[in-house]
């Protein structure tokens, strides 16, 4: 399921939501691009490897540190064309409507504490591994939870895929949006056994949980400013 289209209107403009894919964007063309060469070395200097953070005490304070800044790095690396535009078609199709109800500034930090919990959780189901994670999808899945919690019967138009057919429908949010959790749950699961590739399919199931908990605080603390 590939989803297109969302049907409800914006009233505002989402500026922090256009930053947060131009930034993405621009990330990923500058070292991808424009400096090709850097972008193998890269997610193994900032992308989030959980081992230094779970394992404080075995090093130095500088490496401790390092590896809490590359919470917030990592989710402006992608690992490839399609790894940023599908981060970036979620972001853009479900992130207006829930920077509305947030409001800018909440948003943003909803965005960075729901990708600082995605990586989070990933690390704690892999403490040990060495291997640098990088990506908005743990980010994103926080704004697909709050978009579930706040519009679950908006329809989004939906590209739907049955083998070598194609067809578009609209779906209710809850649809399309439990759906793709259930996927993120079962993948996680099946990656702990073994059984598929690895994704970071913990950070997806962390961001969105971060998402799904603390959207109504702060819808709570937007509303409590302007009364």
């Amino acid at each position: 399921m590939i989803p297109l289209k969302s049907e409800r209107p914006v009233r505002t403009t989402p500026w922090v939501n256009i930053f947060l894919i131009a930034a993405n964007l621009a990330v990923f063309f500058f070292f991808n691009v424009a400096q090709p060469r850097l972008a193998a070395s890269l997610p193994f200097q900032v992308g989030f490897v959980p081992y230094p953070l779970f394992h404080i005490a075995e090093g130095s304070p500088q490496t401790a540190l390092a590896a809490v800044v590359s919470l917030g790095t990592a989710m402006f690396l992608h690992g490839g064309w399609l790894h940023l535009l599908g981060n970036m078609l979620y972001l853009f199709i479900f992130g207006d409507n829930v920077e509305e109800v947030l409001g800018h500034r909440r948003y943003l930090a909803f965005y960075l504490l729901c990708g600082t919990a995605a990586a989070l959780t990933h690390g704690a189901f892999h403490p040990d591994s060495t291997t640098p994670v990088v990506g908005a999808s743990g980010a994103v899945a926080g704004v697909l939870g709050a978009y579930l919690l706040f519009f679950p019967a908006t329809r989004v138009k939906t590209l739907l895929f049955f083998g070598i057919f194609a067809h578009i429908t609209a779906l209710p949010a809850a649809v399309l949006l439990g759906i793709w959790a259930l996927f993120q749950v079962l993948s996680a699961v099946g990656a702990s056994a073994g059984k598929t590739a690895f994704i970071a399919w913990y950070a997806h199931v962390g961001g969105f949980a971060a998402g799904l908990l603390t959207a109504p605080l702060f819808r709570w603390l937007r509303t409590r400013r302007r009364s």
